[in-house]
């Protein structure tokens, strides 16, 4: 059948079949297809959607466009999370380690920040020599002897959805849950794991605004899983404020190290969801009976420094300093300028505007206005208030750490817009949301 034939059939509202699905998914990925197909094939699917049975074939097909990862003598199960996104999101580097340590194996496949929204490898990219892009033997060895290993998609990993994406990207169709769930769990199941949990996000600085959307793109990335043969579940968490007390690469990674030395003990939401997310993962990968006894485990991990070892292992295997968990200060770059945002008045703070704090430290330099911008790892936020916080006028809000002195005053300007003030405490929303499962 002619691309352009099934294209019409997408426009007009039918269901494609697998077959039909395939042959666009082959176009997208040799070139035949053009860009303004590829274009088109998106706008459609956009506008018209797709069934159950569509997008479990859509993503089977995207994920057989590249190499499928087989993995041998493995010590524990595959596992692995992903986020959607969201402003302080540091999660992944933590939780890796900790579900290694309790004897999975994770191969976490991560991205770069996108839009407002952080990414776990700019992060990553703060630890001197951290290697993102290892060959797969490399990848696999790291993984099957320290138990986990953070990295970037590699060339030869689901290319449909990499091209799919980039056009995507430029011709308004990214919101479109069908299109979402392939992206995501092509890449997931290229990887060859045994289970995944999803972390969505929902809240201001969240992809999914509303908590209706963000339960109608779990509902669909957990039944497409099950549909592809992957088990999956998903947790709905908050992100309408910052998740723990920094945002920023540097700043982030030294966040997580703090916290995986400490055994687990920092900005309560933040251990709230790693702990639920660990939790989920083992009883997943079977290796706990009970959540009460994955729990345990998750604790032990964390307390024995088992966690924080395996980290630092996986730092040190994949070229970062040896000693990096003893003196990251050592390592990662600090800003020249580090200043306090003052609260404008006193009383509780209500309510954050987290996608402007997510642009604000796009502006300092922290993220990319394009695709291909410079991070500099340096700047950000830390000391950030959370909602509930109650504050003097004059007190700081937070703590900019800026490359000049100029920028720092922007992004002063730009969280004292974001960052609602008002008399009466606020009701405070749970961390997590909701659960969602097959």
């Amino acid at each position: 059948m002619l691309p352009q034939e099934i294209i019409r059939r997408k426009r007009d509202g039918h269901a494609l079949s697998a077959e039909e699905i395939g042959i666009v998914v082959r176009g997208i990925t040799d070139g035949s297809l053009g860009d303004a197909q590829v274009a088109a094939f998106a706008m459609a699917t956009f506008l018209r959607g797709m069934d159950a049975d569509e997008c479990v074939a859509l993503t089977s097909a995207m994920a057989s466009s590249g190499t499928r990862l087989a993995w041998r003598g493995m010590p524990g199960p595959l596992l692995d999370k992903h986020s959607t996104g969201g402003v302080g999101d540091k999660v992944s580097l933590v939780l890796a380690p900790i579900v290694a340590a309790c004897g999975g194996c994770v191969p976490m496949i991560s991205g770069r920040g996108l839009g407002h929204t952080g990414g776990t490898l700019d992060k990553l990219a703060a630890i001197p020599g951290y290697r993102t892009d290892p060959d797969i033997a490399t990848f696999q060895r790291i993984v099957r002897d320290v138990g986990c290993a953070i990295i970037g998609q590699t060339d030869d990993l689901a290319p449909a959805d990499r091209r799919l994406y980039a056009i995507r990207d430029i011709t308004a169709t990214v919101e479109s849950i069908p299109l979402i769930t392939a992206s995501i769990l092509s890449k997931k199941l290229a990887e060859g794991l045994d289970a995944l949990v999803m972390d969505i996000k929902t809240g201001s600085g969240a992809f999914a605004a509303s908590d209706d959307m963000a339960r109608a793109l779990a509902d669909s990335i957990v039944s497409v899983a099950h549909g592809a043969g992957l088990p999956t579940t998903a947790l709905i968490t908050d992100m309408d404020q910052a998740l723990g007390t920094t945002a920023g690469n540097a700043l982030e990674v030294g966040e997580a190290v703090e916290w995986l030395k400490v055994g687990g003990r920092g900005d309560p939401r933040f251990g709230e969801i790693v702990r639920a997310l660990a939790t989920e993962m083992l009883m997943l990968g079977k290796l706990a009976p009970s959540p009460a006894e994955a729990r345990r485990k998750v604790e032990m991990g964390l307390a024995d420094g088992r966690a924080a070892d395996t980290f630092a292992r996986m730092v040190a295997a994949l070229g970062g300093p040896a000693d990096f968990i003893e003196h990251p200060a050592r390592y990662l770059p600090h800003a020249p300028v580090v200043r306090p945002c003052p609260a404008a008045q006193g009383g509780f703070v209500t309510e954050l505007n987290v996608r402007a704090i997510g642009l604000a430290i796009v502006e300092l330099g922290g993220g990319r206005r394009h695709v291909d911008d410079s991070v500099d790892p340096r700047v950000g936020l830390s000391d950030v208030a959370g909602i509930g916080r109650c504050v003097v006028a004059g007190e700081p809000l937070a703590l900019v750490h800026a490359s000049t002195e100029a920028a720092a005053d922007t992004a002063i300007a730009a969280l004292q817009e974001a960052i609602r003030i008002a008399d009466a405490p606020p009701v405070l929303r749970p961390a997590i949301r909701d659960y969602i499962a097959r």
